[in-house]
């Protein structure tokens, strides 16, 4: 389960440190892409996660399984760690995620997320504690 949130840097080449706990469950190869839930952030699947939503998105129907696999395929890379932990995070992405100097990485049980921290910052703002509440109300926990 992947799980915490880190500040990390981005540095001039476009690399981010992925903290160690989160590598492990990673594995050593893993993909990259852009978030598909509407928000402008990157995703990280381990290669089984990334197998699970491939298989999800083939059971819409055609036209819109089309769609989607347009908008994730071509913004999908498989990448591995450097020997300090990072990852080099293609422009593309990082324009698409408005990553700059500062990144948000965040844990979200199946992947992670990585975030232009302002924009993390700006999407938490959104969410009181009252919010969350009224969600979680409906696990009828």
């Amino acid at each position: 389960m992947l799980y915490g949130g880190y500040q990390h840097t981005v540095d001039k080449k476009g690399r981010v440190a992925i903290p160690a706990k989160l590598r492990d469950e990673l594995g050593e190869r893993f993909m990259i892409c852009r978030g598909i839930y509407g928000k402008r952030c990157i995703c990280v699947y381990s290669l089984s996660e990334w197998d699970k939503l491939v298989e999800k998105i083939g059971q819409l129907p055609s036209a819109k399984s089309s769609v989607v696999k347009r908008f994730l395929y071509d913004g999908a890379f498989n990448v591995e760690f450097d020997t300090q932990g990072r990852i080099l995070i293609p422009a593309s992405l990082r324009e698409f995620a408005e990553l700059e100097s500062e990144a948000h990485i965040t844990g979200m049980d199946t992947n992670l997320e990585i975030w232009n921290t302002k924009l993390w910052q700006e999407e938490n703002e959104r969410n009181t504690p009252e919010s969350i509440a009224s969600i979680v109300e409906e696990l009828d926990f």
